[in-house]
C-alpha cells in the first residue's frame, strides 16, 4: 500500500513536493515508533498530508466547500491552510480512507488544534520537522518533537505565533487554543 500511495501523490505534485511528503512520512513513521502509535497510519497520513497542495484555487475551494469540515474564517482567508482541509476531503471522499484520526491528523497539520490526537501530534510535528527542513534551530524543534509530543508541540507554537504576528498574519481560532492546550500542559509538567 506504501508504494501504491507513493506512485499516486508523485502524479500530483512537482519533485520538491513529493519528496518532502516523503520525508514527512518517514519522521511520522519515527515519531509513531518512538511514541507508541500506530507506523501504518503515521506513514499514510504523512505521505497523504500534502496531496492536495498543488492545486488550483478554484478545485480547492470546491473541495473545501464539500468537505462538511467546520471552517474558521481566519483559514478560510489564508490559501496557505486550504490544502490541508481539501486533502482531508481528498482523502476520505475519493480515496475512501475513513479513519478519523488520520483524517483528522491531514485536516488539521496546517493549523493545529486543541487536545490533538498522538497521530494530529505527530503529522504536524513531522511536517515542521522533516529531513529536508532546513530553517535555523531546526535540529532544536526535531529534538523536542523525539523527546515529548506536548512539549513539541507547544515548543513549535511558541516559535510560530509570534512569526505570524510579526508577518501581520491572522491566526486561526484552533491554533490559538493549541497554543493554549500545550502551554497549560507545559505548566503542569513544571
Amino acid at each position: 500500500m506504501a508504494d501504491d500511495y507513493k506512485e499516486l501523490i508523485s502524479g500530483m505534485m512537482g519533485k520538491k513536493r513529493y519528496i518532502h511528503s516523503c520525508n514527512v512520512a518517514d519522521m511520522c513513521v519515527k515519531l509513531a515508533e518512538i511514541h507508541g502509535e500506530d507506523t501504518e497510519k503515521a506513514y499514510i497520513a504523512g505521505i497523504l498530508h500534502d496531496i492536495r497542495k498543488e492545486i488550483d484555487d478554484e478545485t480547492l475551494k470546491k473541495e473545501i466547500e464539500l468537505s462538511g469540515y467546520y471552517i474558521d474564517p481566519v483559514e478560510l482567508a489564508s490559501r496557505k491552510t486550504w490544502h490541508g482541509i481539501a486533502a482531508a476531503y481528498y482523502v476520505r471522499d475519493v480515496l475512501g480512507i475513513t479513519d478519523t484520526d488520520i483524517l483528522n491528523a491531514i485536516r488539521f497539520h496546517t493549523v493545529g488544534r486543541a487536545d490533538m490526537s498522538k497521530l494530529e501530534k505527530i503529522v504536524y510535528l513531522g511536517d515542521l520537522v522533516s529531513a529536508e527542513r532546513n530553517y535555523p534551530d531546526v535540529e532544536k524543534y526535531r529534538a523536542y518533537a523525539l523527546e515529548n509530543l506536548d512539549n513539541g508541540m507547544y515548543k513549535a507554537l511558541e516559535w510560530l505565533i509570534p512569526d505570524f504576528v510579526g508577518s501581520g498574519r491572522m491566526i486561526p481560532v484552533s491554533t490559538v487554543e493549541a497554543y493554549n492546550c500545550y502551554l497549560k500542559a507545559a505548566k503542569k509538567k513544571k
